[in-house]
């Protein structure tokens, strides 16, 4: 295995981080996995008020259930692909709640049953939420994984089995969050790049 600097690159990291919107809704299951299902193509910033304004008809998973399609709709517009995603989180509640008895699976099997929910946010919904072991990757954790040359992949669910493989455990809870704020303030490969080599993680 190649020697990386895993500390040197988080220890950055941390230091850069700034709030990631979709944090805001960390350990509660229910509203760490809507959001996340309506950020996909979306801004945060545009994710998050969609999601405010849906929390605010809908408090719980058993409340989102009794929601008309169209409301939901009303709600989360304008976030991308918002007719499916409301269809999606229709069917989501009722399986949910007929399924598992209105409490929002733990296992990454068991989410990516659910409509509308991949490997990404099944991940994120396990790390954020339960606080369990897993690597979200998203546009800005490929991205940058590949910059590093941590992986040498062309999707992300390629580099999230590499990650899997040579990235120490401890680092798994923080990946998602640092990687997307990093990737959030600097937002073109040009200035990705500069910021990675004024700080000397790449040559």
């Amino acid at each position: 295995m190649a020697n990386y600097d895993f500390e040197k690159v988080f220890s950055l990291f941390r230091r850069k981080y700034k709030l990631v919107p979709l944090e805001f809704f960390k350990k509660d299951p229910y509203k760490t996995l809507v959001s996340t299902i309506l950020s996909s193509r979306t801004k945060d910033e545009v994710t998050l008020l969609a999601s405010e304004r849906l929390f605010k008809k809908a408090t719980n998973i058993k409340k989102l259930e009794q929601l008309e399609q169209l409301e939901i709709r009303k709600a989360i517009f304008p976030v991308g692909f918002y007719k499916t995603k409301a269809a999606h989180l229709k069917k989501l509640a009722k399986m949910i709640n007929n399924k598992y008895k209105s409490e929002i699976p733990d296992s990454l099997e068991e989410l990516i049953k659910l409509p509308g929910v991949g490997r990404k946010t099944a991940n994120l919904v396990l790390n954020r939420a339960f606080g369990k072991p897993a690597i979200a990757v998203d546009t800005h954790v490929h991205k940058i994984s590949n910059l590093l040359g941590w992986v040498k992949t062309k999707m992300p669910e390629q580099t999230e089995r590499e990650l899997v493989k040579i990235l120490p455990k401890k680092y798994w809870p923080e990946i998602n969050r640092l990687f997307v704020s990093v990737g959030r303030r600097f937002t073109s490969r040009k200035k990705l790049i500069e910021f990675l080599k004024e700080n000397n993680l790449i040559k």
